[in-house]
This record gives structure tokens, C-alpha cells and sequence, in this order.
């Protein structure tokens, strides 16, 4: 229960200033761009899914990632990143960071290899998403946190897809987690958000101060609605995790399907690292609700599917409640550039899905009549 209530729910806040007793600096609340009750329960809960201190929560996903950029590098430093990630982190860096002098690599992150081979003496940042956004390609964190440690960067870890619930980077070596909360971990379509975990409390204290001087904090009544997703995300994310194994089975042997990528499947190719990396709390090797495929006929096949399901949403979104298919290169990764996104292995015909909460034989036979009119025609 929230401290100064018997609410089972913490309040919702909706306060910018707040009255103070006595002329201390700094307050506690004062006002909620510095920080809010109600956010403050968010990210009480957030850390102590990582054994962390109380995380930093922001008004999106990528304003926690800008800030953390902000607050480990300056102009003539340099970042290293995965380079199958989310195409608003590549956007970012590339036209917004770079003419600001911060650089950026993208570079395979299945090994440490290239990481080494990327590092420079300018190296403050590395970032890590696995499983990797469209393809699922997972990053090695123990062995690149190794690296990172000897070296003296900030290792981060987008941790969007798996959330805390099934994977905890902070365990495997990682400096901070970095999370997009609209996705799995509000979960309901119903509010936008992002947050920074670490244990490195003066990392988190500069990552507190930029949100302050920039203005990039969650407001109360997200932080509410994120709160509330929290509470069963154990739950969600192992039936998301379930359903998605469903529907990768059933879709590596339809004949439109050209190859599924999902790290429950026997041929994902770090299907060994999935299971050392990927376990719920109480031992499950889960391993999210995302999964995306090619199919036989490429861009114009991944169109007929898009435009032929029914009960699935087309949709630039994961994490819901929802089953969501997107396009990737017409969508989230339209501002990467092609030659760039293809090396990445996020093709023209990539298509992804977010496995929602629905009964898994109702997506399969919404799948399997898009697939088979394809097959046919």
C-alpha cells in the first residue's frame, strides 16, 4: 500500500507545485518536473525489479536513451551500438547527436570481436538491444560487459523486449537498463514512458539532473497507468512468451514462410545463448513475446500478409495486449538508412509480430488464412 494511504493503488498526483513547510533545499517535491509522488512510486517499483536503486522514469523511451547519451558523453566522444536496434535509437544518433559531435558505430553484437575492434579511446558508450529490433539477434552481455568493464565504458542494455520479469542485464555485467515502458511493461496501449535502471547511484544522479534541466519526466497520470501494467507483468509477459512460441512453430512450417526468428525455436542460431540468458523467476526459459519472419516473395508477399489478417492489428507497436504485425522497413526502421538496415539483416519483406493475450489458436487461424491466400494466389 502506498506509504501515506491505505490505497492498494498509489494516488494519482496531478500537482506541478508543491507547499513547503520550511525552507529546505532540496525538497523532496516542490515540482513535478523535478519529481512527482506518483512517479516516484513507479520508480521505486521499477528498481527493485533489478535490485537497483529507484529508477528514473521518463515521458518516452527515447528520452531515457537521449539522456543517458547526455549524460556519459559530450561533443568528440563516441558511442558504440548494436547494430540491429530500434530505428528512433539510429535516428538519434545519427541526426541529432552527430552534428553535435558525439559519433556512432554499429557494429555485431553477437560477440565481443567487433565491440573491441569498434572501441576507441573517445569509447564512452556502449548499447546493447537484445533481442535486437527487428531480428531478434540477441547481444552477448556477459562477454561484452567483460570487455567494457576492463575498458571503462558504460555498458547499457535496451531491455525493452524481455523487461526485468525474464531478463536482468545489471546480473550479467551491464552498468543500466533501458527501458521503452510504453511496450510490455505498461502494456495496454494506454500511456507512453521510459526509464533508466543502474546501481551506479552517481550515474543516476546526472541521468535525474539532465531530466530536470531538459524537462523530460513522466507525468503522474502515465506513471499511474504504467504502475498499474507493472503489477501483473510477470504474469502477461509468460503468456506473451507462450503464445509467441505457438505462433513461431506454426508459422516455420507454413510454405509462404520463408524463415521465423524467435530464440524459443530449435533453429534460431543463439538459440544456446537464449536459454543461458532468458528465465523467468521461477526457472521457465521464456523469451518474449516478439518474433518476426521473411517470406517466399518478400516485399510484396509481407505486403498481402499485412493487409490480409483480421483479428491482428497493423500497428508500429509491440508489447500489448494485442497481437500486432508490423512492417519494420516502412515503419519503425523507415529512417535507417537501406543499405545500413539491410546489413542489419532487417529486410524489405521483414515482418514482425507482437504476440498479444489472445487465444493463440485464434492468431494462428487468423495467420494461417492470410499465409494460405498467399500460397494459393
Amino acid at each position: 500500500p502506498f506509504p501515506t494511504t491505505v490505497a492498494l493503488l498509489p494516488p494519482i498526483v496531478l500537482c506541478t507545485t508543491f507547499a513547503q513547510r520550511e525552507v529546505v533545499k532540496p525538497a523532496q517535491y516542490a515540482y513535478s518536473r523535478f519529481s512527482n509522488p506518483t512517479v516516484t512510486a513507479l520508480e521505486e517499483a521499477l528498481g527493485t525489479l533489478e535490485d537497483a536503486p529507484p529508477a528514473a522514469a521518463f515521458g518516452t523511451g527515447l528520452s531515457s536513451v537521449a539522456t543517458l547519451i547526455l549524460a556519459t558523453c559530450k561533443a568528440g566522444d563516441h558511442v558504440i551500438c548494436s547494430q540491429v536496434i530500434y530505428g528512433g535509437t539510429v535516428r538519434l544518433l545519427q541526426r541529432v547527436l552527430a552534428p553535435l559531435g558525439i559519433t556512432a558505430s554499429f557494429v555485431d553484437t553477437r560477440t565481443p570481436g567487433p565491440v573491441a575492434a569498434a572501441l576507441t579511446p573517445n569509447t564512452k558508450l556502449v548499447i546493447l538491444e537484445t533481442p535486437g529490433n527487428p531480428t531478434l539477434t540477441l547481444a552477448d552481455v556477459p562477454g561484452i560487459a567483460r570487455l567494457t568493464r576492463a575498458a571503462g565504458v558504460t555498458l547499457a542494455v535496451d531491455n525493452t523486449f524481455l523487461t526485468a520479469a525474464l531478463f536482468r542485464p545489471i546480473d550479467f555485467g551491464a552498468d543500466v537498463s533501458i527501458y521503452s515502458t510504453t511496450k510490455h511493461i505498461e502494456g495496454h496501449n494506454a500511456a507512453v514512458g521510459g526509464a533508466i535502471v543502474t546501481r551506479d547511484q552517481a550515474l543516476l544522479d546526472q541521468c535525474r539532473f539532465l531530466r530536470k534541466a531538459i524537462g523530460t519526466i513522466q507525468a503522474p497520470f502515465d506513471a499511474w497507468l504504467t504502475l498499474r501494467g507493472l503489477r501483473p507483468l510477470p504474469l502477461r509477459i509468460a503468456q506473451h512468451s507462450r503464445n509467441a512460441q505457438l505462433v513461431a512453430e506454426f508459422l516455420a512450417e507454413h510454405p509462404a514462410v520463408a524463415h521465423v526468428n524467435y530464440p524459443g525455436l530449435p533453429s534460431f542460431p543463439q538459440a544456446a545463448l537464449a536459454a543461458d540468458l532468458h528465465r523467468s523467476s521461477k526457472g521457465e526459459a521464456l523469451h518474449g513475446g516478439v518474433l518476426s519472419l521473411e517470406l517466399h516473395g518478400g516485399f510484396e508477399a509481407g505486403k498481402r500478409l499485412r493487409e490480409g489478417v483480421r483479428l491482428c492489428a497493423l500497428a508500429e507497436h509491440v508489447g500489448s495486449i494485442d497481437t500486432i504485425v508490423t512492417h519494420s522497413a516502412s515503419m519503425t526502421h523507415a529512417d535507417v538508412p537501406r543499405d545500413q538496415r539491410l546489413a542489419a539483416g532487417s529486410t524489405d519483406g521483414r515482418v514482425r509480430i507482437s504476440g498479444g493475450l489472445e487465444d493463440p489458436t485464434d492468431v494462428i487461424a487468423d495467420l494461417r488464412q492470410a499465409l494460405d491466400a498467399i500460397v494459393t494466389n
